[in-house]
């Protein structure tokens, strides 16, 4: 039996992209995977995700990665095509259960209402009978979704590498609460405007202030 986790990086962040990943291996090869002792990225330094990435690429069938930019993300939080952010992670998990054909899926799940979010993504799914389940906190249970989790953080620290080598100065972690991250989104809202979300209410409120401002100097 194929088995797939499912786990993403960068839902918080108003700067850069969503990573959605998905590894699939045979059910007899877990073990392997609980053998490595992984954890959740978050909990784990980029030095020691890059090493457990390392090894994963080894132990795993295939993985494959789906990166929705920050313009994508937007669109859905701002109801586009019926989207929000929980559904569009259902549609590109689906995506990518349709693409690696496994035979049962493990998921962490990103809405309060998983029974709503495992009925949504099921209708996506080329494959019917393909067992989903999807639980909170599955990247702390599951080693399959661990697994997901660290390639999905990874390839995310690739991803903001690329942005902050572009830039040439300090954007922070991108989170929203960081003073690094609000002091260069107040400087470079527009300079940079494609790396933010702009749904983001930090995003929203720094353009709106500009924009008062400047109706004020007439």
């Amino acid at each position: 039996m194929k088995v797939l986790g499912i786990d993403e990086a960068g839902r918080g962040p108003c700067i850069g992209p969503l990573v959605i990943c998905a590894v699939l291996i045979d059910e007899k090869e877990l073990d392997k995977l609980t053998r490595l002792k992984l954890k959740d990225s978050k909990l784990l330094t980029p030095k020691r995700r890059a090493e457990f990435f390392g090894k994963l690429k080894k132990v795993i069938k295939k993985y494959k990665v789906i990166v929705v930019p920050p313009q994508e993300i937007d669109k859905a939080v701002q109801g586009h095509d019926g989207l929000n952010l929980n559904w569009l992670e259902a549609r590109k998990s689906a995506e990518l259960i349709n693409a690696l054909k496994p035979d049962r899926v493990m998921l962490d799940c990103p809405s309060p209402n998983i029974k709503a979010y495992t009925s949504y993504l099921k209708k996506y799914l080329s494959n019917k009978d393909v067992i989903v389940k999807a639980e909170h906190k599955a990247d702390l249970k599951y080693v399959i979704v661990s697994a997901a989790s660290i390639i999905a953080k990874v390839i995310r620290d690739k991803e903001i590498k690329k942005i902050q080598e572009k830039i040439k100065e300090s954007i922070g972690s991108g989170y929203p609460a960081d003073p690094i991250t609000q002091e260069f989104l107040k400087k470079n809202y527009k300079k940079y405007s494609n790396i933010f979300r702009h749904s983001w209410s930090c995003y929203k409120a720094i353009a709106e202030k500009k924009k008062q401002r400047k109706l004020g100097e007439f």
